[in-house]
């Protein structure tokens, strides 16, 4: 009788979600399937925005990650202290697993805390704390400055902080304040979105400078004065602020970086077409997987790539536990929504694979793909749990 494998999934997010779905039914009972996370909930982070502005409330976006054990697929809420690879071990806090094959997908992991006065001085775009809390500061807030500050490169969700300037311009005009309000995004970056090419970049840019808000490219976060509301760029570059809202630092999983299988940043390299990282039957997927690009930058950090990077990878393990040979590829192909505010959204998609630079095409906004990005919120929910 041929022993049942063990696959482990580290990571309860989009990624992790898809490929526990997507091995639950493909190997059945060939193989023991446990997604491990500390959080007992699944959070739907594409949706923050909508809580931000009233549309929808904290707990319709998220869902218990036990409700995928109906499906054969263990769920086991515990920090993940350590992989060890060599020994094909995970240690967490209570146990230690070992498995046949490992997908990892942490995610990123937030780091506020390295830029001085940050954590203190403003709201985190990326934090569903952050979100409430910023949601019921907008609520009092009568006029002044609001800045949207990336603080560094790379970082989850590129569209995100664009998006939530959009409909911050939307929110204060439906207010009749928006000549009292001056939003501006700060970012290191010199175009809006880098990885869709500078051609659609500027066209960014002419947009989101039609809605009068300011783009201040190239600028370096430094450190945040909160008593003087103060924002401190490289080169002693000085912006004033009555409302911060940021993109905190990201890097990989204290996990990943405390067990030395991931790059200076705690990313994890791996073959961009198959996922496999450098250790046996060790995948990486979404935000925790670094793939290099032909252009030299790499692949965005974005739950589409998290989803078709899990499908990829739970594919290959499946074939190769059912003795199949036949490796599923990855393609690069990758898509996002825009906001842009008033029923609108835009809609990039393309082949980030494609060389010497990736080929992405952006659909100018229109209510289809609002309504598109509202619709997919209800069929992941349906779709995965």
């Amino acid at each position: 009788m041929i022993s049942r494998k063990t696959i482990i999934i580290l990571g309860g997010g989009i990624g992790g979600v898809v490929c526990a779905n997507r091995l639950a039914k493909k190997v059945g009972n060939k193989a023991e399937i446990i997604l491990v996370d500390k959080s007992a909930t699944h959070i739907y982070q594409p949706s923050f925005l909508r809580v931000l502005f009233g549309e929808r409330g904290p707990e319709q976006i998220q869902k218990p990650l036990s409700s995928l054990e109906r499906k054969g697929i263990e769920v086991v809420q515990d920090e993940i202290l350590k992989i060890i690879p060599e020994n094909k071990t995970v240690k967490t806090q209570n146990r230690d697993f070992k498995y046949d094959y490992l997908i990892i997908s942490l995610g990123a992991e937030l780091a506020p805390e390295k830029i001085p006065g940050l954590n203190q001085a403003g709201f985190n775009l990326y934090e569903l704390r952050g979100i409430e809390k910023l949601r019921d500061e907008l609520r009092i807030f009568s006029g002044g400055k609001i800045a949207v500050v990336i603080s560094s490169l790379p970082f989850k969700c590129p569209a995100a902080p664009y998006e939530a300037a959009f409909l911050l311009d939307e929110y204060f005009r439906k207010r009749n304040i928006r000549d009292k309000v001056e939003i501006g995004v700060f970012t290191p970056e010199s175009l809006p979105l880098p990885a869709v090419g500078p051609e659609n970049g500027k066209i960014i840019k002419s947009m989101i400078e039609s809605r009068n808000i300011k783009f201040n490219p190239e600028l370096n976060l430094v450190s945040v004065a909160p008593d003087k509301k103060e924002i401190i760029f490289k080169e002693n570059k000085i912006a004033k602020f009555d409302i911060l809202i940021f993109v905190p630092p990201h890097q990989g999983e204290k996990a990943i970086r405390e067990s030395g299988i991931g790059n200076e940043a705690g990313w994890i390299p791996v073959d961009k077409k198959t996922l496999q990282a450098k250790y046996e039957n060790v995948f990486a997927i979404g935000d925790a997987a670094f793939i290099a690009l032909a252009s030299g930058k790499p692949l965005p950090k974005a739950g589409v790539f998290a989803h078709l990077e899990a499908e990829v990878a739970a594919d290959n393990i499946a074939n190769d536990i059912k003795g199949i040979n036949l490796k599923k590829e990855y393609d690069g192909q990758g898509s996002c929504f825009l906001e842009t505010g008033f029923g609108k959204a835009g809609f990039a998609s393309g082949k980030f694979y494609a060389e010497p630079d990736p080929q992405i095409k952006i659909r100018r906004p229109a209510r289809i793909w609002h309504l598109g990005k509202v619709l997919f919120e209800k069929y992941w929910f349906w779709k995965w749990f």
